[in-house]
């Protein structure tokens, strides 16, 4: 352990976990309240009057655990709160999806995020003509307010989360339905791997801190409220962890596999992908992750580039470089966008420091890449945190991505063979 994260450790482990789980819940009961009072977006609202309760609800639960923690132990320890979490995620992302999903379905128009919309129509226009791109000719001819929703900034796979939309209009066919599932089973499946990713020399996994890498894939607030409203940055997460998942696990196919996957629906995963294809070279494995990858992402373009290249360029190159029709409306207060607003040559300014970030980390995996996966997943989550304060055009939401990725570099390490009781059975030592 570093000196650095000593203090968290210490925060973390205050009462077995649940002092900490306490003002996570009290906390994001809170912030759920003031965005249902005062969002200006009717989903965001309608998310948090929802999802207040839910996390009240927990924070009470955790309450009496804590109570009941000297008296009863079993019910406050890791497979008590992992239940805990599996219903605070019910409450605050899920039952509100529902509820959304359903009220869109029976004409409520102001119960999605554009973003649904957008993966919905591309799913749309992948089943009746190939691909999910409208080209700039098509995109000129819409309406002037229209011109943004027919843009679909996003690699091809993302089309298939709205291909259900293509055969029939219910809530179950709502992409955020689908966001959820395989967000889901790509999150059981990576804990799955963590269990048997056990060695002599790693130890067993740290189960408290698994619990709190899902928890922050999950129950948190940035994390619930986007998989109810938008959804579709979830299952790219989701898939990231899976990967490092794998590569604790010392299963570098897989892991390719997995970020290839996530690669061929939105480019957040691609710097994941990079840092990963190191952590293979480490093992004389580096081309097996690549194969995955680095081949699925492309194996997604290859059908669209035949059927209509010059509208997957206008989508997924011009639109996110600020030359498409309209601009992104990602304008959140951080660095990158208040440089690019404020200062004279900004964007060049900002692009500029991007770069040198860039080439910072990429002289840091070519001089020491990461031998584990805690590293990896360390260096992707301060990476990537770098390049959204930096960026000119992005969202607070995106900041999900190193917040997840930096609070499951625990669960990726492992720690000697030692546990307490009340620890699940694959958390303790084999015989």
């Amino acid at each position: 352990m570093t000196a650095a994260s000593r203090p968290w450790r210490s925060l973390d482990s205050a009462a077995g976990g649940l002092a900490l789980d306490l003002g996570l819940y009290a906390v994001s009961a809170a912030f759920a309240a003031i965005t249902a009072a005062t969002s200006t977006l009717p989903p965001h609202r309608a998310w948090g009057s929802v999802a207040a309760v839910g996390y009240l609800l927990a924070a009470l639960l955790v309450a009496g655990q804590l109570l009941l923690r000297g008296r009863r132990p079993g019910l406050a320890g890791v497979t008590a709160r992992w239940t805990v979490t599996g219903f605070a995620w019910a409450t605050v992302a899920l039952l509100p999806l529902a509820v959304q999903s359903a009220q869109r379905a029976s004409g409520r128009t102001d119960r999605a995020q554009e973003e649904v919309v957008v993966v919905e129509h591309a799913g749309i226009r992948l089943a009746e003509h190939g691909t999910p791109y409208l080209g700039h000719d098509a995109i000129a001819a819409l309406p002037a307010d229209e011109r943004l929703l027919g843009y679909t900034p996003y690699q091809p796979g993302m089309a298939l989360f709205g291909l259900p939309r293509a055969g029939v209009d219910a809530w179950w066919t709502d992409s955020r339905v689908w966001f959820a599932l395989v967000t889901a089973l790509a999150l059981a499946v990576a804990v799955g791997a963590l269990r048997g990713a056990g060695r002599p020399s790693a130890g067993r996994p740290d189960a408290a801190a698994v619990l709190r890498g899902v928890q922050a894939a999950t129950v948190l607030p940035v994390c619930a409220l986007t998989l109810a409203t938008g959804g579709d940055d979830l299952p790219v997460l989701a898939l990231c962890l899976l990967a490092l998942a794998f590569a604790a696990a010392d299963r570098p196919g897989a892991a390719g596999v997995a970020v290839g996957i996530a690669g061929a629906l939105k480019l957040f995963a691609w710097p994941v992908a990079l840092v990963l294809i190191f952590w293979g070279a480490t093992r004389r494995a580096g081309l097996r992750v690549a194969l995955g990858a680095l081949g699925l992402p492309v194996l997604a373009l290859v059908p669209v580039l035949l059927v209509d290249r010059d509208a997957l360029v206008e989508n997924v190159l011009r639109f996110p470089l600020g030359h498409g029709l309209v601009t992104s409306p990602a304008q959140s207060p951080f660095p990158g966008h208040l440089i690019a607003t404020a200062l004279p040559a900004g964007r060049v300014v900002a692009a500029a420091l991007l770069v040198a970030v860039g080439v910072a980390i990429a002289v840091r995996l070519l001089r020491r890449p990461p031998g584990t996966a805690a590293a990896t997943a360390l260096i992707c989550g301060y990476g990537l945190l770098a390049a959204i304060l930096l960026m000119p055009a992005t969202r607070f939401g995106y900041l999900l991505y190193p917040l997840a990725l930096l609070v499951w570099a625990p669960a990726l390490a492992g720690r000697p063979a030692t546990v307490s009781p009340d620890s699940p059975t694959w958390a303790r030592p084999r015989a």
